[in-house]
């Protein structure tokens, strides 16, 4: 199994809806670069919905080895910078990264990449997920419906 890369916003999107576990569940354990863990912790202060990624033990962060790559993409994010470098650095990885323009450099390099939405498809066609609609619904118009969808079982902590 590929060691998988995650950047902020497919985990603020999946928690958002309720299904941040598809993660865990679809891959077994995430990586996200010490800068995602940076951006989720900030986003936290501030008052956005993220989850407490401290208590998943299938998440964990792994700071980049090299930095030669950073400043080449400077114009994206530290996040989506991370989420490049490691990808780069680890054989048989996939990034996950829902931002045009840092998919279109994981193109460049090469990288196994899917999105949030390549995520959901693949866990309703591992019967991850019961259908897609009300989830992309709920995506679109986070605040118009209040039911969460559900997948299996709630994450495991530590």
């Amino acid at each position: 199994m590929p060691e998988v890369i995650c950047d902020v916003s497919p985990i603020q999107y999946l928690h958002q809806v309720g299904l941040l576990d598809l993660l865990r569940l679809r891959y077994g354990a995430i990586t996200i670069p010490t800068a995602v863990a940076d951006e989720l912790r900030a986003g936290t202060l501030r008052g956005v919905d993220l989850p407490a990624f401290e208590a998943l033990d299938w998440m964990k962060v792994r700071p980049p080895a090299g930095r030669l790559l950073l400043p080449i993409v400077a114009d994206l994010g530290a996040g989506e910078r991370e989420v490049l470098a490691l990808g780069t650095e680890t054989l048989d990885s996939l990034v996950i990264l829902d931002d045009g323009l840092a998919r279109q450099y994981a193109r460049i390099l090469n990288l196994r990449l899917t999105g949030t939405l390549g995520v959901l498809l693949k866990a309703k066609e591992a019967g991850l997920l019961p259908a897609l609609a009300p989830v992309l619904e709920r995506l679109q118009h986070p605040r118009a419906t209040s039911a969460r969808p559900r997948c299996a079982p709630s994450p495991r902590t530590r």
